[in-house]
């Protein structure tokens, strides 16, 4: 018997549980609205179409696959960050089955501004984090970064690579974080 949603959380919640039971075409007003036992209209009062909803779902898929790790010591250096983000892409891929395909291709084949903005802010909130983590990185050799090969263009080279690895969905991050020891290290 499912419970009666009463928040904009717990819809997204069972939103992310339809996808992973039955994928991404399983998210729509009518296919949520009975997973969560409400009617059509409950789930209007929180999202305004088809569009919301999905879009909300994309970030809160996001923020479930790249929520702060319980230990922090992951964004003490760049090979340790690197390493829990492949693992993180890894648990994505399980939990949400193609999701990544989904999210990097179909939004940008679409015109779905919302899944661009949504997409385009998680993908700049990690490289921030991830040039964050290589600025403070206390194993990174003296002049690695220069006027040709800045924190912020190595970052975005790293990030690349993850991207990459998550359509292609091989999460070994052993040649990345050889990229990593032989360019900045």
């Amino acid at each position: 018997m499912n419970t009666i949603v009463t928040s904009k959380e717990e819809i997204l919640k069972k939103s992310r549980e339809l996808i992973q039971e039955n994928g991404w075409a399983s998210v729509n007003i009518r296919s949520v609205a009975a997973a969560c036992g409400v009617s059509v209209g409950s789930i209007y009062n929180y999202f305004e179409s088809k569009s919301a909803l999905v879009s909300a779902t994309v970030e809160s898929v996001w923020e479930d696959i790249f929520h702060r790790p319980d230990d922090e010591a992951v964004f003490a250096d760049t090979l340790s960050c690197v390493k829990w983000m492949f693992g993180q892409l890894g648990y994505g891929c399980d939990r949400y089955p193609g999701f990544f395909t989904h999210h990097s291709l179909g939004f940008m084949q679409q015109d779905t501004a919302d899944g661009k903005r949504q997409m385009r802010q998680a993908w700049l909130h990690i490289l921030d984090e991830l040039k964050a983590v290589l600025l403070r990185d206390p194993k990174v050799r003296a002049g690695a970064f220069t006027g040709d090969l800045t924190a912020d263009a190595f970052a975005q080279v790293l990030f690349s690579l993850m991207l990459s690895a998550a359509v292609r969905q091989d999460f070994d991050s052993s040649a990345v974080l050889e990229i990593v020891r032989r360019t900045i290290y």
